[in-house]
């Protein structure tokens, strides 16, 4: 019998590791916060989750292949997530190799192990070229284009959230202004909505904003319409360079449902306009939280990406 894929994705909430047979189901899933501190901290809760799992796998695993929050740079296997400070230039894949040596490790972008896991298995099966995006903490993103993941010169490829929807909107954690992920990331819906009239508890973020929405507070429903505008913009211009079919949307700010799709859609018509994107489609995720690891599994054990 095969040995299954050990799978780690990593962001800047959560860290989260799985076992992944071939055929993409997961026998053993577990994860952790991403610890604040520093970066050897961070490296330990990876190192825990991947020691965890090679533990239950027996000790063997066919290889590890991991998602990780970028800027990546997948020539050196070092990562600079921008919402994991700790990390820059960390050397993510010589630490797995030595954490779990003898089998091939490999590393891509998580908005691409969301991609490629909803392609093999979940939204996004039979579509040849398509966006798949994760709207967290942050906003991640990668492309499926002619069947197979695109991972550009620097593995960087798709990183959506930094494409810039408003010259002059608000400060993005990686340096410029007006990204789509400066308005559309959780934290972000929040802090605007806080700035706009929403009172809420200290602790109170994207999920109690969707609720409040859901409820008809209406300056929590314009935080989504905000954010969902800002998507389709993002969505619209990606598809028009890389001649798209589907885009598809996960992570927390996703399961918030009709709140940020119906809008998002509605947005998308203004903006994709032109006769070959007419039937782009948007749809939501379908494997939830797994999607990274069975995307990050794929790429050391899936047939769809070889």
């Amino acid at each position: 019998m095969t040995p299954p894929a050990l799978a780690i994705d990593i962001g800047g909430t959560k860290i989260a590791s799985a076992l992944v047979d071939r055929d993409g189901r997961l026998r053993h899933r577990a994860q952790l916060p991403t610890p604040g501190g520093d970066a050897e901290l961070v490296w330990g809760a990876v190192e825990r989750l991947a020691a965890g799992a090679v533990q239950r796998a027996g000790g063997a695993v066919c290889g590890v292949g991991i998602g990780s929050a970028g800027p990546i740079e997948q020539a050196a296997g070092t990562v600079s997530p921008v919402n994991i400070p700790q990390w820059r230039g960390f050397p993510l894949r010589q630490r797995l190799a030595a954490a779990v040596p003898g089998v091939p490790v490999r590393l891509a972008g998580d908005g691409l192990c969301m991609a490629l896991g909803e392609h093999w298995l979940g939204a996004g099966r039979g579509a040849g070229f398509l966006l798949g995006m994760v709207v967290s903490t942050g906003v991640g993103g990668g492309l499926v284009l002619g069947g197979t993941p695109y991972h550009g010169r620097t593995g960087n490829a798709g990183h959506v959230g930094h494409i810039v929807v408003d010259p002059a909107g608000p400060a993005c954690a990686c340096g410029g202004r007006g990204c789509v992920e400066a308005v559309a990331a959780g934290p972000r819906l929040a802090s605007w909505a806080r700035e706009h009239g929403w009172v809420a508890g200290p602790g109170d973020g994207a999920a109690e904003l969707a609720a409040a929405a859901a409820a008809g507070h209406p300056v929590a429903q314009r935080s989504f319409r905000r954010a969902a505008t800002a998507l389709a913009a993002a969505i619209a211009s990606v598809a028009a360079i890389c001649d798209l079919d589907l885009a598809i949307i996960g992570g927390g700010v996703a399961s918030s449902g009709a709140l940020l799709f119906d809008p998002l859609r509605d947005a998308l018509r203004q903006h994709a306009t032109l006769p070959h994107l007419h039937n782009l489609r948007v749809l939501p995720a379908t494997l939830g939280p797994d999607a990274g690891l069975v995307g990050a599994a794929a790429l050391v054990s899936s047939p769809a990406v070889r």
